[in-house]
């Protein structure tokens, strides 16, 4: 049999079975263009809880559904990038926090779980857009969850505690970081602080212009510092936007990335940016396979608009991974494996939309016509009835880093396993080695396995201060 008829052929079943074991190693050996030089710009892209599943997944989800491969794969079948795994613990743990991740990127070294760029006896580490802010560089970062969430906060500030996200917003602004756009009113709103203070009024004065909505990217002028908060807490789910009105107006993650690479991009010092998914981390604690796969393909989008720019402009190190694992989903084997998952097509909203809109008053009639128009999933009147019994108190559940409501989020996502063929180990972090690829000068710096340290190294060796 023709080997690559053969490849060719079964991308259907996986985007990751398109390469053989020996292809997959040598990318960054031999690459389609070898970059020379100092890079004069960088972003820096994390898709915050990205289990190598989740990567698989999306890929999956673009070629049977959407009849195209994802960009993210694109690079590595164009052989466009070098690849390495990553190693992400933090200092007290193989398996770390986004605040310890991040810190890992920005700062150079391994800290707790919980702060950011705070070594064990409370020493600073200067984070690297710092470095870059005080070498003349512009900077920015944009984010699908609150602009002061632990991967932004990473790469700018020092915290001893990560969730003083009211003192970061604080921070940012006496940093006068260029361009910031992602969630978090409540950190900027004096009638949502507790200490009333208007940070908006503080960005405005120091020559911000201040976003609310995607309308508002139309009105920005050239060299004007940027924050744009679009939400209160994180933005919604890419899935959700799409099928619901009240979202329409909150612009995409590729939009924001471009919209902060448009306004940075002329600066005769270059620029640097991070760009973060931060939502495929939050539907990954939910167990929320629509919400994980839609908000990575809106990452995935991101990715293009990012390498649209830096092929273009050559003068661009793009960096694309994650800072850790979370819930290491995955497909499972059956004879209706491809069919299940491709079911997946079917669901219209996030399990977090759904097990909202149920209330206790609710009949197993309702339930079940309810979860049929969001998921076109037929409950039996044991799985209707187990799911009522959370909203009469009967059951809690407490499982899921962000399921404040203590939604029965495992539960469903255990009834939609049997129908979808995604599986889940659990509804946190994992500690296992990650993607990470590069493009652009610098790019020969990456070693095909790294720790997450070592990134902030390459990036400073790329584009000296």
């Amino acid at each position: 049999m023709d080997r690559r008829k053969f490849l060719k052929g079964s991308a259907l079943l996986s985007g990751l079975l398109t390469l053989s074991p020996s292809d997959l190693w040598s990318f960054g050996r031999n690459i389609e263009k070898p970059h020379a030089g100092k890079a004069k710009n960088i972003i820096f892209m994390v898709s915050d809880g990205m289990s190598l599943g989740t990567l698989s997944m999306a890929d999956l989800y673009s070629r049977n559904i959407l009849g195209k491969g994802s960009n993210w794969m694109n690079l590595y079948q164009e052989k466009k990038v070098t690849r390495a795994l990553m190693d992400t613990a933090s200092a007290s743990s193989i398996v770390t926090d986004s605040a310890a991740a991040s810190s890992a990127f920005g700062g150079g070294i391994r800290v707790k779980n919980g702060v950011l760029n705070m070594g064990a006896n409370g020493e600073k580490h200067l984070p690297i857009w710092q470095k870059y802010k005080k070498a003349g560089k512009k900077v920015g970062c944009v984010t699908t969850v609150t602009i002061t969430h632990a991967t932004p906060a990473g790469f700018c500030i020092n915290s001893a505690k990560r969730n003083a996200e009211p003192q970061i917003a604080e921070m940012y602004a006496e940093l006068e970081l260029d361009v910031l756009l992602g969630g978090g009113d409540e950190f900027f709103n004096p009638a949502k602080r507790e200490d009333k203070k208007d940070l908006y009024s503080v960005y405005s004065k120091k020559g911000y212009r201040v976003l609310k909505t995607q309308n508002d990217l139309k009105e920005i002028k050239k060299g004007e510092k940027l924050l744009g908060i679009f939400n209160a807490g994180a933005l919604p789910y890419s899935i959700d936007r799409a099928h619901l009105s009240e979202y329409k107006n909150t612009p995409t993650l590729a939009e924001m990335a471009k919209t902060a690479i448009d306004q940075m991009k002329e600066h005769p010092n270059g620029f640097v940016l991070q760009v973060e998914g931060g939502k495929v981390d939050w539907s990954a604690h939910a167990n929320d396979v629509a919400a994980l796969i839609h908000d990575q393909l809106a990452f995935d989008e991101a990715v293009k608009a990012v390498m649209d720019f830096a092929e273009k402009d050559g003068n661009t190190l793009v960096i694309i991974t994650t800072d850790h694992g979370n819930a290491n989903p995955g497909t499972i084997y059956g004879n209706d494996a491809t069919k299940n998952f491709n079911s997946i097509s079917e669901y219209q909203y996030t399990n977090e939309y759904i097990l909202n809109k149920i209330q206790k008053e609710y009949s197993m009639k309702d339930i079940k016509d309810w979860i049929y128009e969001g998921n076109k999933i037929i409950l039996n009147d044991d799985e209707a009835r187990h799911l009522m019994s959370f909203y009469n108190g009967l059951e809690k559940e407490d499982a899921g880093l962000y399921n404040y409501k203590k939604l029965p989020f495992k539960l469903y996502s255990e009834i939609q396993k049997s129908r979808n063929s995604v599986g889940w180990i659990s509804m946190d972090h994992s500690g296992d080695y990650v993607e990470v690829v590069a493009y652009g000068p610098g790019n020969e710096l990456l070693q095909p396995f790294i720790k997450n340290t070592d990134l902030h190294d390459l990036m400073l060796k790329a584009s000296p201060i």
